[in-house]
């Protein structure tokens, strides 16, 4: 009998599965609302979720309006255009030794929304009662539109503001900007330059600044306080006070036209104090647009007469085929055409080169320069630096004056200072390698060690030419014609100049430009202090000279003692003179 088969139970229907949509709306709904929720649940919920949405809306405007009642105006408003840029931020400058120069202060500046202006013919009665100097015709018109912005006054003083704030102008407000301050005023005025309204350098160490790519950080909105560093400069602000100080003093004895000075660091290019006369004051830079304030030692050329005749005489030793007992011919007179040449004191004998020098010989430093030729005269004053234009940290220099034809007459005249006008800082430049064994060293604004310096140097002349250029100046200030620079414990080396001015055309017998370059220590030196004065008048004192010796010289003398143990030169005394103390190593 076969076994029983298996019963099976028939399969029970699957409950159809509800599509995924309908699961995750489900679920939704079950979140927000839980289960079983009626439509009343909904509702509520719905208003709810208004509610807190209308709630975060209000929040953010409550907070935008109170950032508008406690952030300054400065913050917020902002002025429309790339033209109407807000003044912005510059670095401090400070001198060689932490002395603030220049810095930047917060100064509020008026502006108005001609729009927004109830009642513009009160406005401009009220703001003219404040602000006395604006012209009042001028101030309706230009807030007799419908501009959103317009200055109305830039840097007004704390009381101003107070004042025209009681007023309560509607559509009137202020900005705090930045304003450049100076508090020497004038006494760095050629060398720190000035700023514009809108705080942007346009001369001096301010105008190289913007070049040195503060422009483009305005831009970028990155020239705030915090991201600049502060400039140092080479100059020290006591050493410039007392040239300036001694510069006035001599302005008002010698009556001159104007004045400058110069103190450089012969081992590093250095300028540790420049000064000219008449300046002005950078916190009012309108002053700077007279002609007569310009700067003499960077945009002035002059013809700097026997100043030059030490780059003669160095060129000559320079060469080998003169030396210090080469002698020359002084006896007469050079004659070229319907010029004449002779010596303001001549001797009207042979002279050594030594004599030459110390008593200032046009004919024999023209003879000088003559022995060697006219293209290694212009060769030589070109690789001193002469022929070309000076380039420092200031942007204001100027291309010297070079004779278009150089001829045989330029080259005698050029010899002893007449002929070939450069700017003073590139006389004293080409000086400063006469003395310091023989290296021609870039001028510089800013500091320098000496190492750096010597990396940038040229070496123009040997340094045994240098050693008895050394010679050559403080003999000339024991025995020539610089006796009244000796400040005794300084060992003083220099040379005079005076030119005639080239007036209509022809030089005067009248007018002159006296300079007078010294160093210091002559055995080593440190440093070269030029003094110029423009047009100095004859005084019974000087027995009616106007020559430099008289006037230039006593001045650099005076500036010397001053400024010797400021710069750290500790006098000595007893030193014997330049035949036995700087002779004998300039023959060696």
């Amino acid at each position: 009998m076969d076994a029983a088969a298996p019963q099976i139970a028939p399969a029970t229907p699957a409950a159809p599965v509800a599509p995924l949509s309908e699961r995750w709306q489900r679920f939704v709904r079950t979140l927000l609302y839980g289960q079983n929720v009626d439509r009343n649940a909904k509702a509520r919920a719905r208003v709810g979720l208004a509610i807190l949405a209308f709630a975060a809306i209000y929040t953010v405007i409550a907070g935008r309006l109170v950032m508008f009642a406690v952030v300054p105006e400065s913050h917020i408003v902002r002025r429309p255009g790339s033209q109407d840029r807000i003044a912005t931020a510059r670095p401090d400058i400070y001198d060689r030794n932490g002395r603030i120069l220049a810095t930047d202060v917060r100064a509020p500046s008026l502006f108005a929304e001609p729009r927004r202006i109830i009642d513009l013919d009160e406005a401009v009665e009220m703001l003219t009662a404040v602000l006395p100097d604006l012209d009042g015709a001028d101030l309706r018109t230009r807030l007799d539109t419908k501009r959103g912005f317009i200055w109305v006054k830039r840097e007004i003083s704390p009381k101003q503001q107070r004042e025209i704030h009681r007023l309560g102008l509607p559509g009137v407000g202020f900005l705090s900007e930045n304003k450049r301050v100076y508090p020497n005023s004038a006494e760095v005025s050629h060398l720190i330059g000035h700023v514009n309204i809108d705080n942007q350098g346009i001369a001096g160490i301010e105008k190289w600044v913007d070049t040195r790519g503060l422009q483009a950080l305005h831009m970028a909105g990155l020239a705030t306080d915090r991201l600049q560093k502060p400039i140092e400069l080479a100059v020290d602000l006591r050493v410039q006070h007392a040239l300036r100080d001694e510069l006035i003093a001599a302005a008002v004895k010698f009556k001159v036209k104007a004045a400058a000075g110069l103190v450089v660091n012969v081992n590093t290019g250095e300028i540790v104090a420049m000064v000219s006369l008449p300046d002005y004051d950078p916190n009012s830079p309108k002053q700077a647009n007279d002609p007569l304030r310009i700067n003499r030692l960077t945009t002035g050329v002059f013809e700097l007469g026997s100043t030059f005749k030490a780059l003669t005489v160095a060129m000559a030793l320079d060469s080998g085929k003169v030396t210090l007992n080469s002698t020359f011919d002084a006896r007469g007179s050079l004659r070229y055409g319907k010029f004449t040449i002779g010596d303001f004191h001549g001797k009207n004998r042979v002279l050594t080169v030594p004599e030459i020098f110390i008593y200032s010989s046009n004919i024999g430093t023209a003879k000088m320069a003559l022995s060697l030729g006219v293209e290694h005269h212009k060769w030589f004053l070109r690789k001193m630096g002469q022929l070309d234009r000076l380039r420092t940290e200031l942007p204001e220099s100027a291309e010297p004056l070079v004779p278009k034809r150089w001829g045989e007459l330029n080259t005698v005249t050029i010899a002893f200072g007449h002929g070939l006008s450069v700017a003073p800082l590139q006389a004293v430049s080409g000086i400063s390698a006469l003395v310091n064994g023989g290296l021609l060293i870039p001028p510089t604004f800013m500091k320098r060690s000496v190492e750096e310096a010597r990396a940038l140097a040229k070496q123009v002349v040997k340094p045994e030419t240098s050693d008895k250029m050394r010679y050559l100046m403080r003999l000339n200030v024991e025995k020539g014609t610089s006796t009244k620079a000796e400040v005794k414990g300084y060992y003083i080396g220099g040379k005079t100049g005076t030119s005639e001015k080239v007036v209509g055309g022809r030089y005067s017998k009248h007018k002159v430009l006296t300079t007078f370059t010294a160093i210091l220590p002559a055995d080593k030196p440190q440093y070269q202090v030029l003094i110029l004065l423009d047009e100095p008048q004859g005084l019974p004192e000087t027995a009616g000279y106007a020559t430099s010796g008289y006037n230039a010289a006593p001045t650099a003398a005076a500036v010397i003692a001053r400024i010797a143990p400021m710069l750290g030169i500790e006098p000595r005394f007893d030193l014997p003179p330049a035949d036995q103390l700087l002779l004998a190593k300039a023959r060696q």
